[in-house]
């Protein structure tokens, strides 16, 4: 499978030109996941070198980080019966990478952040399904 396609490209490049100018809080673009396990990649910005992305890494251990990370590594990755790491084509959101995270980090990871958020929006609330932060 193709990780990025020329569209997803260009809008992470797009994402990332306006991070440089100044605050900015995009929506995910592209969702990366390990068909075998729990890691999950949000990604919202490509870097000029064409392999560094920037969102939410969620490896399963119950602590989603927001960071960089290796679009070359997560296609290197080789699992079990010839697997790879999979985009999920049917993936959208127009929630912003920063309510994503503070969800995934709460809830212990992107898979449960991205539960309550659909069910949150399915009743009429960004967020309002979520338990308070422990600040």
């Amino acid at each position: 499978m193709i990780l990025l396609t020329s569209e997803l490209h260009a809008t992470l490049r797009v994402n990332a030109d306006r991070s440089a100018e100044g605050d900015h809080d995009p929506a995910p673009v592209v969702k990366f996941f390990n068909p075998l396990g729990a890691a999950t990649w949000l990604a919202t910005e490509l870097y000029d070198d064409g392999d560094t992305l920037f969102g939410l890494a969620d490896l399963g251990f119950g602590c989603p980080e927001l960071g960089c990370f290796s679009l070359s590594e997560l296609a290197s990755i080789r699992l079990s019966f010839g697997l790879g790491i999979e985009r999920d084509i049917g993936f959208s959101t127009s929630i912003s990478l920063s309510v994503w995270a503070d969800t995934a980090r709460r809830a212990g990871s992107i898979l449960c952040a991205e539960t309550l958020l659909h069910r949150a929006a399915r009743e009429g609330g960004e967020g309002s399904d979520l338990p308070p932060s422990g600040g």
